[in-house]
């Protein structure tokens, strides 16, 4: 079985991408999972329904910034091979405290990277040459495209929002690591995941629930920002393809190749609830309204995954309608699951308005 018998980090398990990383490792691998979350806002635990049950499962919970707690968990466990998934991740909120997204995105992977430098400088060369660490980070880092093309990864880095530019630092640092101290590094970027347990402030699960409220479906702009959805538990197998037979030093963009327009996406999650969870209301198409458009919105993403499907034979096994449907699907079965985080105290309202950009006020630390 793949992974017998090795330990791996999951670093951000219990977030939305992690957690379905955690969920493939531990029914389709014989990994040992360590799960390393701080469990912020976002973090869900029982997004890994499984995992109590399973005797290759570990929680802890530690801050990647945390050096000393980081340098124990690596003696403690000995893993084989770090999968860093731990990131602030909203645009919206990047907008708004920039500094919460460089503190983790940027510090943390840093001081994760000593760390795994540290631990991988005292393993034998048999297991040095086995070990991987493997930073996982977003298409936004390129920036947006214009009418034409795609991201590959020669695509220079132009990241306009603060989440975008924290995840630049970070990829570069995990580049720097390995052409400096030969650190086994890996790097992926992604295009935009969907898919159960994908936490209410992102658009699409904010969309389902919203429209089975009967309340207003807000669109930005004028809903033409086109993003390329890839179904999350399509990457969490590429990720753990990359983790197993990727070459050291490399970067593998991941994305589903499909490609639609926001407001197309928001119709689509329209039509499908409408059939399987009719209204007297009428059609929810009509509960849709154009805002304020996002700060700094890139216009277009699309990732072209030729390089991870040539060279590792990965391909996604969802479309984005048969993914989509499978969504809206898990969301309508799965209410106790994101009614508890609306009842825990999340409001589903707009951040990252800022009043002006010049505003000190605005663009500080959240507390």
């Amino acid at each position: 079985m793949r992974f017998e018998g090795s330990t791996i980090f999951v670093t951000g398990g219990a977030g939305f991408i992690g957690s379905a990383v955690i969920r493939h490792l531990l029914q389709d691998t014989g990994a040992v999972v360590v799960n390393i979350d701080k469990l912020t806002y976002a973090a869900n635990l029982s997004s890994i329904p499984d995992a109590d049950e399973s005797e290759n499962y570990v929680f802890e919970r530690a801050d990647i910034c945390d050096a000393p707690l980081l340098c124990k968990l690596f003696e403690k466990h000995r893993p084989h091979a770090v999968m860093n998934l731990a990131a602030e991740s909203h645009v919206d909120r990047s907008i708004d405290g920039p500094g919460d997204f460089i503190q983790t995105n940027v510090v943390g992977t840093f001081t994760l990277l000593q760390e795994a430098l540290r631990y991988w400088r005292s393993l034998t060369p048999a297991r040095r040459d086995l070990f991987r660490f493997l930073h996982v980070s977003t298409d936004e880092v390129y920036g947006s495209l214009g009418a034409d093309g795609l991201f590959t990864e020669a695509t220079a880095y132009e990241p306009n929002s603060p989440y975008s530019a924290t995840k630049a630092s970070s990829d570069h640092l995990v580049r720097a690591w390995h052409e400096t101290y030969e650190l086994p590094t890996l790097i992926t970027n992604c295009s935009n995941n969907y898919g159960p347990y994908h936490f209410p402030e992102k658009l699409i699960p904010h969309i389902i629930i919203k429209a089975l409220g009967s309340e207003r479906l807000p669109v930005y702009g004028d809903g033409q920002n086109i993003r390329d959805w890839l179904y999350v538990e399509d990457h969490a197998k590429a990720l753990t393809l990359v983790l197993e037979r990727g070459v050291v030093g490399e970067t593998y963009n991941v994305g589903g190749r499909n490609a639609r327009p926001n407001l197309e996406v928001v119709q689509t999650i329209c039509d499908l609830l409408d059939v399987m969870r009719p209204t007297k209301h009428g059609p929810r198409r009509q509960l849709i309204s154009f805002v304020t458009d996002r700060p700094g919105h890139d216009r277009r993403y699309a990732i072209d995954a030729s390089k991870l499907e040539n060279d590792l034979g990965w391909r996604a096994a969802e479309n984005f309608d048969t993914g989509l449907k499978k969504t809206v699907d898990w969301y309508l079965k799965n209410e106790p699951w994101w009614r508890a985080i609306l009842d825990r105290g999340y409001e589903t309202q707009r951040v990252g308005l800022i009043q002006s950009r010049s505003d000190p006020l605005r663009i500080g630390r959240r507390h």
